[in-house]
């Protein structure tokens, strides 16, 4: 397992070291390539690997893995193929490691690329240390292809959608240029593709309201102010249609962004008095300098497709907002660096 680590790491350094302008990297969003052989990943300890990214995707309405996975051996590993996207490389070694760890590196044969390491003293106890950390390595990877999907968006956005947030809100961001539909109501807007003659919606709005205490970001305010928005704003096609949040498929995080408090809510939409529905995710802050909360989600209507891919790549675009104070600071990033905190093993 040693020299087979360093083989392909030898493979990827010499590749990448020696190409001036790296290259495109390879494959699509959201796929991962675990180098390795066939008997280990049969094993249990691979087994374990497979399992971690075979987690579905939070707050859809079917199942869906968070990666698709390919696994390929060292021994078939070439230029081609260095150039992978999204690279898990794992290491088995008693001599070298006394306990599991992660270690990555960016960009080393092409661009965009992440090559994770995952270094183990035995089988058994990279089997514990994946199964500890099965959270950690699909966030990681989330957030590697958020990034992804972010350093996209600002070479190709929707300048309208821009202007419009900007005039509306005194807010930034930037989403995908072919959806170009907007509605504005009150502190409202409505962006979408709904003006295509295709099966699938794909939609953002932005509302704010104004911000009174912490009570604002508890789970019955955000469906009560949901409901009430989306009622007023998003009627659809016949009297008495209009959306709604399915109160029992909704989870809520709280994190932050760039040091900034963030409200995250996953669910379920659906038209009262219709068959229509789907999954949501919603974003909301506080804008300290207006005192209000400002709301940024993204949903999608795609009756018989899968959702997920559909779902990260608008969340993308909500990673991209930046609120007046985020404005005011000219170093401010969009989103944050990537960080491994690995689990100590159970």
């Amino acid at each position: 397992m040693k020299k087979i680590f360093a083989l392909i790491l030898s493979a990827i350094l010499f590749i990448g070291c020696n190409v001036e302008i790296k290259k495109d990297s390879i494959g699509n969003p959201y796929e991962v390539m675990v180098v390795c052989s066939e008997d280990f990943w049969n094993s249990s300890a691979g087994q374990a690997l497979a399992m971690a990214l075979d987690t579905d995707i939070p707050g859809l309405p079917q199942s869906e893995a968070s990666f698709k996975v390919s696994r390929m051996s060292s021994e078939s590993m070439n230029s081609t193929s260095s150039a992978f996207r999204n690279i898990i490389l794992i290491e088995i070694d008693k001599n070298k490691y006394q306990k599991s760890e992660f270690n990555y590196v960016r960009n080393v044969a092409a661009e965009p690329q992440m090559v994770m390491s995952i270094l183990s003293p035995s089988p058994e106890e990279f089997e514990r240390f994946v199964t500890a950390n099965t959270q950690v390595i699909i966030d990681f990877f989330t957030q590697v292809e958020m990034n992804y999907g972010v350093e996209e968006l600002k070479k190709d956005y929707n300048q309208n959608a821009k202007n419009l947030v900007m005039d509306m809100f005194g807010c930034e961001i930037l989403t995908p240029a072919n959806i170009e539909g907007t509605k504005k109501g009150k502190d409202f807007l409505w962006i979408s593709d709904f003006n295509v003659n295709k099966p699938e919606i794909l939609n953002f709005v932005i509302y704010s309201y104004p911000y009174t205490s912490a009570d604002n970001f508890t789970m019955e305010n955000f469906l009560a102010k949901r409901d009430s928005v989306m009622k007023e704003n998003l009627p659809g096609g016949q009297p008495g249609q209009y959306i709604q949040t399915d109160h029992d498929f909704v989870e809520m995080n709280e994190t932050t962004i760039n040091g900034r408090y963030l409200q995250v809510v996953r669910g379920l939409w659906y038209m009262e008095n219709d068959m229509m529905g789907g999954p949501f995710v919603s974003y909301s802050s506080v804008d300290e300098i207006n005192n209000r909360v400002i709301v940024a989600e993204a949903f999608v209507y795609a009756p018989n497709k899968a959702k997920g891919n559909y779902m990260r790549k608008l969340e993308a675009s909500l990673l991209t907002l930046k609120l007046p104070a985020d404005r005011i600071i000219e170093s401010s990033t969009l989103t944050e660096d990537i960080v491994i905190e690995a689990k100590e093993n159970e």
